[in-house]
C-alpha cells in the first residue's frame, strides 16, 4: 500500500476557487447533494490491482471517510472533464496518465454522480493537492471493503469492483463489415476498409451505451481490434498506422488497433478472440458469417452481426 504524504506534513494549500457549481441541491423530498450540475468522481485501478482512495477531511460531508477524488462538475463541463479535474485538484493526478475506461451514473432525478472509472496507462503517485484530503492510499481491490467508506460509495462499491474486472474489446471482421454493402468496394478493397476504419475511430473515442454490450452501469470505451486480410491489409499504411513493416498491433487512433491477418481472416479472428478470452477480456466479435460466429462463440466470445455495428455508426 502506498500512501501520499499527508496534508499536516506539507506547507498550507491555497484554496481553489469557487465555481456556481459548488452548491447543494436539494430534492423535493428534502434530500441535499452537492453539486448544482452534478458531482463526479475517478476511481482509477493500477497495474498492481490497486485503487486509488481519498481520505476526506474531517470538515467535509462524511468527514473522515475513505472514497474517491471527486466533487462538483462546472457548469458545461462533462462529467469525464469534471473526474479528472477534480482528481487533479485533490490528488495530483495527471490527466494524461489514465485512460477512461467506463462510466456509472447515480440518477436522483434533481442531481447526478458519475463514477468514471479509468486505468492508469502511466504510473503515478499522488499527491494532496488540497485542503479535501488528509490521505491519499493506493488500496489493493481485494482490501477496500476493509476501510471506512463513504456511505454513497460503499453502496455501489460491490458492482464498481465487478466493473473493473470486466475489460470488453470488440473484434470487427472487416471483410464481412465492407462486403455487406454494395458500394463498389471490390474495386477498391483497401480504400474502402480505410474508410470503414476511418467510421469506427470516432466510436472507438466515444464508447458505446452499456446496453450495447449487455455489460453493467451506462457508457463503457471497449478497445476495438479489426482484423485485416488479403488486399484490405493495405489500408494499415494508408492509415499511417504501419508498424513499419504493415504487421500486427497498428494503432491509428486510441483504443483502436488493426490486426493484419497472414492467411485466412477468419482464423485470425478466432486466434485473436481465443487470446483475448484466455487473458480474461469481455470479447464481442462483429459479423454475419455464420460458421465464423460459431467458431468465435465456441472460444467464450458473444458474436453480434454487422447490422449492430452500423447502427452505433449512425
Amino acid at each position: 500500500m502506498t500512501t501520499a504524504v499527508s496534508s499536516a506534513e506539507q506547507s498550507p494549500l491555497p484554496p481553489h476557487p469557487r465555481d456556481p457549481g459548488d452548491a447543494w441541491v436539494e430534492a423535493p423530498t428534502g434530500e441535499r447533494y452537492w453539486g448544482r450540475f452534478g458531482a463526479a468522481g475517478l476511481l482509477v485501478l493500477d497495474k498492481q490491482d490497486r485503487v486509488l482512495l481519498q481520505h476526506r477531511a474531517e470538515w467535509s460531508h462524511h468527514g473522515g471517510t475513505w472514497g474517491l477524488p471527486g466533487g462538483a462538475r462546472h457548469q458545461g463541463e462533462s462529467a469525464i472533464d469534471g473526474a479528472l479535474r477534480e482528481a487533479a485538484e485533490e490528488a495530483g493526478v495527471p490527466r494524461e496518465s489514465v485512460a477512461s475506461r467506463a462510466l456509472s451514473v447515480l440518477d436522483r432525478g434533481v442531481w447526478t454522480y458519475t463514477t468514471v472509472i479509468a486505468d492508469d496507462v502511466t504510473p503515478f503517485e499522488p499527491v494532496i493537492s488540497d485542503t479535501e484530503s488528509i490521505g491519499l492510499e493506493w488500496v489493493p481491490v481485494g482490501e477496500v471493503g476493509d476501510y471506512p467508506l463513504h456511505p454513497g460509495f460503499a453502496g455501489s462499491w460491490q458492482m464498481l469492483q465487478t466493473m473493473l474486472a470486466t475489460r470488453p474489446v470488440v473484434v470487427v471482421d472487416a471483410a464481412n463489415l465492407v462486403g455487406s454493402t454494395p458500394n463498389g468496394w471490390w474495386r477498391d478493397r483497401a480504400g474502402a476498409t480505410t474508410q470503414m476504419i476511418n467510421k469506427i475511430a470516432p466510436l472507438a473515442s466515444a464508447g458505446i451505451a452499456a446496453s450495447a454490450l449487455e455489460l453493467p452501469a451506462d457508457h463503457w470505451f471497449p478497445e476495438f481490434v479489426v482484423v485485416l486480410e488479403g488486399k484490405a491489409r493495405a489500408a494499415i499504411p494508408l492509415l499511417g498506422a504501419s508498424d513499419g513493416a504493415g504487421r500486427l498491433g497498428a494503432t491509428p487512433a486510441p483504443r483502436l488497433r488493426l490486426e493484419s491477418a497472414p492467411g485466412a481472416g477468419d482464423d485470425a479472428i478466432v486466434t485473436e478472440t481465443a487470446r483475448l478470452v484466455e487473458a480474461g477480456k469481455a470479447v464481442t466479435v462483429v459479423s454475419s458469417d455464420r460458421e465464423l460466429t460459431a467458431r468465435v462463440t465456441r472460444a467464450g466470445a458473444s458474436a453480434r452481426r454487422v447490422r449492430w455495428l452500423y447502427d452505433l455508426l449512425d
